[in-house]
């Protein structure tokens, strides 16, 4: 060390320096911190197109639930407004804006009745899109406690999927048409039709996802320490399911606006003014020469609103997708 120094031409207190010893500062990571939900963000926003998307879905929502309050709409009184006056029955836009002047709510024509059809089918994409939240609400927060307990317990796993096996194989578009029949057409009947087994297949496949990960080691570990099943499957497993159930949400509510169409096409809806039931009513305008504005501007408005939240719940839940935060 000596021919080190003299080599070098340095002395013993510029070769070696006494330094503190910190316990603390020893225990610390010099590595950036990670935020979960801002790391889902950056990655959501980092793509353009989601911006666009969610600015499309701001506009549907805005029209579904402030517009309609704005104007005063009333359900029971505006579709027959202009019942007394033949001469605005089935309008395109073109001969509604003549016959009324400039206003935004001719720009979709009217409907059988010369009501505004721009007014109706956003009062329905109201009720369409209140339906679908409230039933996805229901059925994913069922779906997904039951479905991590089941997939966990052994014991609730073999009484469940029996459960499965009888009530998972009833049609479910053939359950919902007989208890709208059974019980009175409204709003929350069909919410209870579409709920009442509707978050079954959402358990199952929660169920499914957790048998995978719940012998993993640190939930022996938990296990082995005395840690009851419900904290186990809060914590240490649903947390890892984020992404997974993020994109059947997304799958989910698009789906029960589609349902709803679906049944109201079909004269099984609710008797609210809803995208389904405006469709119904206008289907005879199809095919009749002049009245096509009526039947397919619902049509597109549901189209529409459904792909953007499909779009944007697969956008989402992609990038809750951990490892896509690299």
């Amino acid at each position: 060390m000596e021919d080190f120094a003299k080599k070098y031409n340095m002395s013993d207190e510029e070769l070696f320096s006494v330094m503190d010893h910190n316990a603390l500062e020893s225990e610390k990571v010099t590595a950036p911190r990670y935020s979960y939900w801002k790391s889902v963000f950056r990655v959501f926003f980092r793509n353009k197109i989601n911006i666009i998307i969610l600015t499309i879905l701001a506009v549907l929502i805005i029209f579904a639930y402030v517009y309609p309050s704005a104007i005063g709409f009333d359900p029971e009184v505006d579709p027959f407004i202009n019942v007394t006056n033949t001469a605005s029955f089935h309008l395109d836009p073109q001969k509604a804006i003549k016959l009324f002047g400039f206003d935004l709510k001719w720009i979709f024509g009217t409907g059988g009745t010369g009501a505004s059809t721009f007014n109706a089918i956003w009062n329905g994409s109201r009720i369409s899109i209140s339906l679908a939240l409230i039933c996805a609400a229901i059925n994913m927060t069922i779906g997904i406690i039951l479905g991590a307990v089941w997939g966990f317990s052994r014991k609730i796993d073999i009484v469940m999927n029996e459960v499965y096996n009888i009530l998972g194989n009833i049609p479910s578009t053939l359950l919902t048409s007989v208890l709208v029949m059974i019980f009175s057409p409204s709003f929350w009947t069909l919410v209870f039709a579409m709920t009442v087994l509707g978050w079954l297949g959402m358990a199952y496949y929660i169920r499914t996802r957790v048998i995978i990960i719940r012998d993993h080691e640190y939930n022996l570990a938990s296990r082995c320490l005395g840690t009851n099943i419900f904290k186990i499957a809060s914590k240490n497993i649903l947390p890892f399911m984020t992404s997974v159930i993020v994109l059947e949400i997304a799958a989910a509510i698009p789906g029960y606006i589609s349902s709803e169409v679906f049944l109201s096409y079909i004269g099984l809806g609710i008797t609210e003014q809803t995208l389904g039931r405006l469709i119904y009513e206008a289907q005879n305008a199809m095919v009749t020469p002049g009245w096509g504005w009526e039947f397919w501007t619902p049509v597109a408005v549901a189209s529409v609103i459904t792909v953007v939240l499909y779009v944007t719940g697969q956008n989402l839940g992609d990038a809750c997708d951990p490892r896509t935060h690299m």
